[in-house]
């Protein structure tokens, strides 16, 4: 069986498992890491969103052959690793606005908005109601008048 190495929320991982296994099963199943859920398995409702050297994947959607020794993965477990305090700026906001309900598209939703802003910092602009509305991560509690009001609040925080 192949080994695959990564990176995964700072720290190098190696594993036996074949080529074509999807990021997410590894990450779940063969790891434990939790975090990103798993909800249709055809990258179309986004509840497994995390970041792949900074950017959002969908880890249903890639194969584990698929990543290099040197690409980072970073799930929710993670994204507070990234920033100086206990929760990310996102995360916090996440809590201020009271946006969960059921809580299992919250880790996607979450890594979803992180990569938002980081892409129109990159693009140095401010986030609009395009921005907001171009994200597909599903909700079927329906919190998404919450979900921008927490965007918007993270990125001010960010």
């Amino acid at each position: 069986m192949p080994r695959q190495t990564f990176v995964l929320n700072g720290k190098t991982v190696t594993l036996n498992v074949h080529d074509d296994v999807r990021v997410l099963w590894v990450l779940r199943d063969l790891l434990g890491v939790t975090g990103p859920k798993y909800g249709c398995g055809i990258n179309v409702c986004k509840a497994c969103t995390s970041h792949v050297n900074g950017r959002a994947f969908n880890p249903c959607s890639v194969r584990v052959g698929d990543l290099k020794k040197t690409d980072e993965v970073t799930t929710i477990e993670g994204l507070a690793d990234t920033v100086d305090g206990d929760l990310h700026p996102m995360q916090q906001a996440w809590l201020d606005r009271d946006v969960a309900q059921c809580g299992y598209c919250q880790p996607g939703q979450i890594m979803a908005a992180v990569a938002l802003v980081r892409k129109v910092r990159r693009e140095h602009r401010s986030i609009t109601d395009a921005d907001l509305d171009g994200i597909r991560n599903i909700c079927r509690c329906g919190t998404y008048t919450r979900i921008r009001e927490a965007i918007e609040q993270g990125a001010r925080r960010m």
